[in-house]
């Protein structure tokens, strides 16, 4: 028989294991993260069960707000700007398509403002986006 006595160790807990893995998830979720657009419109899209891919390659985006604002390539734009500015862009190229992102609970009036500005610039070439 042994005349020592064994000495129990006290149980530790590695805490820069834990701080290191710790900062990597925290560094993960960082990198993985998606940021929102910048958007001064808070526009919710109406859903559309038939909508094919949103898929826009223009550099022309007009949104709607649920008050009636008008934005123009995310800058806030009167009626009148909005023509003038449409004028602008027919200048430049004819072909230019145009998005137009309107939020659900639109009047159908400032919408169909929006639709006859561009037929009446000359921009045909216009869509609606879903989500």
């Amino acid at each position: 028989m042994s005349l020592r006595t064994k000495r129990r160790h006290r149980p530790e807990l590695p805490l820069v294991p834990l701080i290191d893995v710790l900062v990597m998830l925290v560094l993960f979720s960082f990198v993985t993260m998606r940021f929102a657009t910048n958007q001064t419109l808070n526009i919710t899209l109406p859903k559309v069960d038939t909508a094919g891919k949103n898929q826009f390659k223009g550099t022309v985006v007009i949104g709607i707000a649920q008050d009636g604002t008008i934005s123009f390539n995310e800058k806030v734009a009167t009626k009148e700007q909005l023509m003038k500015l449409l004028l602008e862009v027919k200048k430049i190229d004819r072909d230019i398509p145009v998005l137009i992102r309107a939020d659900e609970m639109t009047p159908l009036k400032e919408l169909t403002f929006v639709m006859d500005a561009c037929r009446n610039t000359g921009l045909n070439k216009f869509s609606l986006q879903s989500r």
